[in-house]
């Protein structure tokens, strides 16, 4: 078992940056790829960033390419989401998942962190 607790989530203007953060406890989160989702009202659940276990290979969905930035310490077992440059599209619910592989189905979620661009 893997519990996975996100934070660093809140209200920021449009242009600003926030760093969420996911601390895992339970199994070493370094055992999984981690994975960034996030899902806004009314909107399908979107895949935001993905990081391997080493930290060695990342990938970003086109629509936070060049903005956000995935990041894991393996040891404080915690993964970080830096988004910069923050649009109002950015606004959703933001929760990381634990997975075997960076593509894979995630077998943990966590309960996801509210980010609210305004204008």
């Amino acid at each position: 078992q893997v519990q996975l607790v996100e934070s660093g989530g809140g209200l920021v203007q449009a242009g600003g940056s926030l760093r969420l953060s996911c601390a895992a406890s339970g199994r070493t989160a370094k055992d999984y790829a981690m994975v960034w989702f996030r899902q806004a009202p009314g909107k399908e659940r979107e895949r935001v960033a993905g990081i391997t276990r080493s930290g060695s290979s990342t990938d970003y969905s086109p629509s936070v390419k060049g903005r956000f930035t995935i990041a894991r310490d393996n040891a404080k077992n915690t993964v970080y989401l830096e988004m910069n440059s923050l649009k109002r599209e950015d606004t959703a619910v933001y929760h990381c998942a634990a997975a075997l592989l960076i593509k894979g189905v995630p077998e943990y979620w966590g309960q996801g962190t509210q980010v609210t661009v305004s204008s």
